[in-house]
């Protein structure tokens, strides 16, 4: 089980290159794909989700030519997109059956069956009579994910599902993707690191249409082991040590700057050496 990404490229009438030779293979499992708002995320899981067309380039899963074959595809996929619509008068339980005879579970029992145990899985079985209206964002978003999974999905998309959650539903939220990702194909997309670092055993990293580093987190996070450093500064001196040194990142520690430089040996000046982080990764490919 494997989706298969042949340079993919796509660019829009008003000049933006959304996607440019994006080739990439997802195994069975969780994939991160991280990235900054605008790196083209989106644009890459509509394409897949066969939503809109690339101009070039092949998309291939479980044998499937998605660009030749939509429909079969369709029957396979799950996918919960960015902006997720409900209707908020009705309540979780008749939506979801409503939803799972518009793809095409007819069968009451059956439907009955699939509606419940979704109900339960999300952890939403004890509201399920709630109207929509009432959930919190992350009930939605769980919500969300059991619409999604109504066919028994071979290859899921969720895009930025954790974005507004705050850190209880987030961890469930983790917990229910990694259960469903242990059969299937899951592409997390996020710009928020710590969604990866939780998740996924593969990622890639995406900025400007462009696929920058892909591979498994540790692996990756291996290659900056000893090029990290570390430094507190005055607010008034960060723009010059941004001009002197390739500083990855930057951040306020009791409301002072702390830099992160990445050095092939040791950049002096006080500087100190630490453990390098996926943060400090995803900010070196970013903020070149």
């Amino acid at each position: 089980m494997e989706l298969i990404i042949k340079n993919l490229s796509k660019t829009y009438d008003n000049g933006v290159k959304a996607l440019q030779n994006i080739s990439l293979e997802i195994p069975k499992g969780m994939f991160g794909l991280l990235g900054p708002n605008g790196a083209g995320k989106s644009t890459l899981m509509r394409t897949i989700a066969t939503l809109q067309d690339a101009d070039q380039g092949e998309l291939s899963f479980n044998n499937i030519n998605i660009q030749k074959d939509k429909h079969s595809l369709r029957k396979v996929l799950g996918y919960l997109p960015q902006q997720f619509g409900v209707y908020p008068k009705m309540s979780a339980e008749i939506l979801l059956n409503h939803l799972a005879v518009l793809k095409g579970v007819t069968i009451k029992k059956e439907r009955k069956a699939i509606v419940e145990a979704l109900l339960h899985k999300t952890n939403l079985y004890e509201v399920r009579k709630q109207n929509l209206e009432g959930f919190s964002g992350g009930m939605k978003q769980r919500f969300g994910i059991a619409q999604a999974l109504l066919n028994n999905p071979k290859l899921l998309i969720v895009d930025e599902p954790t974005a507004g959650l705050d850190p209880k539903e987030r961890n469930r939220f983790y917990n229910l993707l990694s259960e469903i990702a242990e059969n299937i194909v899951v592409i997390f997309s996020t710009h928020i690191v710590d969604d990866i670092k939780e998740l996924c055993s593969n990622m890639a990293i995406m900025n400007r249409g462009e696929v920058v580093l892909k591979g498994k987190p540790l692996e990756l996070i291996q290659q900056l082991e000893g090029k990290v450093y570390q430094k507190s500064i005055k607010k008034e001196e960060l723009e010059h040590y941004k001009q002197e040194y390739h500083v990855i990142n930057d951040k306020l520690f009791l409301g002072k700057p702390i830099i992160h430089v990445f050095s092939e040996v040791h950049p002096g000046n006080d500087f100190t050496p630490i453990k390098a982080t996926l943060e400090d990764l995803y900010f070196s490919k970013i903020n070149n």
